[in-house]
């Protein structure tokens, strides 16, 4: 069983050695040009893996970066969220309407007397959270205006009284006056 079939055919006389190199080496031959042949097109194989393999990598990447986006969007979101609830200026009992524009719509909150006046001086301001509209200290306002401006949707610059270049100095603004 160890002996080839071409040792066989030489111990029994059938081929001689000469016969027998020549049928070697044409075999190897033969292997070498088929490997040669299958190299191109297991390199265009290989090279279309490795294409694969790279877009794929690009898709991830793009559609990490994409959740990534996402979530950082999230996380701003819910930090104005949370800033504007925790320093929200509660309106119990307001009997004062405070009127503004959202967008292209007039909008009404009721506040009371001194929260209309902060209202008016600018030191107090209303914003838009959600569906809803709460009325916040300037410097919250200011904070959520940096993160995101769309919200901020009142914020009255403070008056600086100039004591004598005013010509209306002199006559009085009514309290009760409404617009």
């Amino acid at each position: 069983m160890g002996n080839s079939l071409q040792d066989q055919l030489l111990k029994a006389g059938l081929v001689d050695e000469q016969k027998l190199k020549q049928a070697r080496s044409s075999k190897r031959k033969q292997t070498k040009k088929s490997g040669k042949r299958a190299m191109p097109e297991q390199q265009q194989a290989r090279q279309a893996a490795q294409r694969a393999q790279a877009e794929k990598a690009a898709r991830d990447r793009e559609l990490n970066r994409q959740r990534q986006e996402e979530a950082a969007r999230r996380a701003a979101e819910n930090e104005i969220r949370q800033l504007i609830h925790t320093h929200r200026v509660v309106r119990d009992g307001g009997d004062l309407a405070y009127n503004f524009t959202d967008g292209n719509t007039l909008k009404r909150i009721y506040v009371d007397k001194a929260q209309h006046a902060k209202l008016v001086a600018g030191a107090l301001a209303i914003v838009r959270q959600d569906a809803f509209y709460e009325v916040v200290p300037r410097e919250i306002a200011e904070r959520v205006r940096e993160r995101d401006p769309a919200l901020v949707l009142v914020l009255n610059q403070p008056s600086e009284q100039d004591d004598g270049d005013d010509p209306y100095a002199d006559y009085k603004i009514p309290d009760d006056l409404m617009w």
